[in-house]
């Protein structure tokens, strides 16, 4: 009897033995998938962060146009960058009748002699999303040597603090003037670099190049 108690002790001893050699192999995988699904984890974060930092910035380009030269322009300027279109225009549109400088009765000169008629209400003043740009082009056509008054009241309506903006004209023959000056003071916010000025016939070179110097992405 003693003999078949020692040996059954034996055996118990040898179970618990088994036991607890497979609880701490148990426990070592355990931690080791924990540590995995931390690193894991981990990566996921970091790449999520990486994502977001090299975002790139948005642009806009918008722009009144009278003739269609501004226009062609701005659409030069937004296919280069990649950037989003926005047409300011007026409520009213002009007809080319309107847009006659050498007639005295014409809509653009009474606008010229009475500035109260410049102030006039646009089809949008705001572009979706406007908030999100962080640089704005602003094109227009130069009118008696300042910027076309309808951008006056996309400039005034809209909130440009935080936003580089850079202003561009078109002309037959007037410089860019003091144009991006009044527009600048008219906004009162954003950071306003030097505007340039194209011919009526401006090439989508000479638009590329000006580009290039501004060093915008």
């Amino acid at each position: 009897m003693k003999h078949v108690s020692l040996k059954r002790a034996v055996g118990i001893l040898l179970t618990l033995a088994c036991a607890s050699v497979l609880v701490a192999a148990l426990a070592g995988c355990s931690s080791s998938s924990n540590g995995s699904s931390s690193q894991s984890s981990s990566a996921t974060s970091s790449t999520s962060g990486s994502a977001t930092s090299d975002q790139g910035t948005k642009t806009l380009v918008a722009y009144f146009s009278g003739s269609g030269n501004t226009e062609r322009v701005a659409q030069e300027i937004a296919t280069s960058l990649g950037a989003d279109l926005f047409a300011i225009e007026p409520a009213q549109p002009y007809t080319s009748d309107d847009l006659n400088w050498r007639d005295e009765d014409s809509r653009v000169n009474a606008e010229h002699e009475n500035e109260a008629l410049r102030n006039m209400p646009l089809v949008k003043t705001t572009p979706d999303d406007f908030a999100d740009y962080d640089t704005v082009f602003i094109g227009y056509p130069i009118w008696w040597g300042i910027a076309a008054w309808p951008v006056d009241g996309f400039v005034s309506g809209n909130d440009f603090a935080g936003k580089t903006v850079i202003p561009f004209c078109t002309s037959t023959s007037s410089g860019l003037g003091e144009s991006a000056t009044l527009l600048e003071n008219l906004a009162g916010s954003g950071t306003w670099l030097e505007g340039q000025r194209f011919a009526s016939n401006a090439s989508a070179n000479e638009v590329q190049t000006w580009l290039d110097s501004l060093d915008v992405k």
